[in-house]
């Protein structure tokens, strides 16, 4: 079975939140990609396609040096990647195991950070998700041992994906993270979180020179940059329309 590699926050891929903020004060869990289709043209973009969005705001001389849209499906591929996130009878969404004991089910709304073990969930037949610590301060004891071992010697995974916070761009701890991958030919992925936090001038900066570093420092990064927010669940949809693809599971 395909295991990628993700530090992602269950509740970020799996749980719709209360509501999409400014976009749209209708859409909740209750509600599915069908009601996004039904979102004015602006509000649909703005939630699906976060990086089509922000290019509006580029000026033309700049396009032609990014690969801002390397990825880009339509709205019924996205549609169809969402019945594989999709929890059912059939197609159930489960917590697998910790790294260390069986018994230790993760706390999902524990704050960002407090991941300290890896912890695996099974996404129907199709995948397993394995949600790592974080690397820098906060990073556990034995970070080290425990997640570096398993990206350097896992050999079926599909794709590791690093969180960069928008609003702060690419830290230190980033870079250390950035190092790994690369000294260990991963492919990988760079996730935007929180874009919903910065002004729009500040997350396009952040956007430009994140998307500037991979396409001149890094050789193992997908050329696309992810920007999405778990509030506003903006640039999501996207996010697991690219996970179904890169795991064979989009058509």
């Amino acid at each position: 079975m395909a295991a990628p590699g993700l530090r992602l926050g269950m509740e970020k891929l799996f749980e719709m939140p209360a509501a999409v903020g400014r976009q749209s004060r209708a859409y909740s869990k209750s509600q599915n990609f069908a009601e996004v289709l039904r979102l004015p043209k602006s509000q649909l973009t703005k939630l699906v396609y976060p990086l089509q969005e922000l290019e509006q705001h580029l000026v033309r001389d700049t396009r032609p040096h990014l690969h801002m849209r390397v990825f880009d499906p339509s709205l019924e591929d996205i549609a169809r990647a969402e019945s594989v996130f999709a929890a059912s009878q059939r197609n159930r969404i489960e917590y697998v195991s910790s790294a260390v004991r069986l018994d230790h089910a993760p706390a999902l709304s524990r704050p960002e950070g407090h991941t300290k073990k890896m912890n695996f969930f099974k996404v129907g037949k199709y995948f397993t998700v394995v949600d790592m610590p974080g690397y820098g301060y906060r990073a556990p004891e034995d970070f080290v041992d425990m997640v570096e071992a398993y990206l350097k010697e896992r050999r079926n995974l599909k794709r590791t994906f690093l969180l960069v916070d928008s609003a702060v761009g690419i830290t230190k701890t980033d870079n250390i993270a950035v190092e790994m991958c690369e000294e260990f030919a991963l492919p990988y992925v760079m996730v935007l979180t929180k874009i919903d936090k910065p002004s729009k001038g500040h997350l396009l900066k952040q956007v430009l020179e994140i998307q500037k570093f991979v396409n001149t420092q890094t050789q193992g990064c997908f050329p696309q940059l992810f920007p999405v927010s778990s509030v506003t669940y903006s640039g999501i949809h996207l996010l697991k329309c690219f996970i179904a693809n890169i795991t064979g599971n989009l058509n």
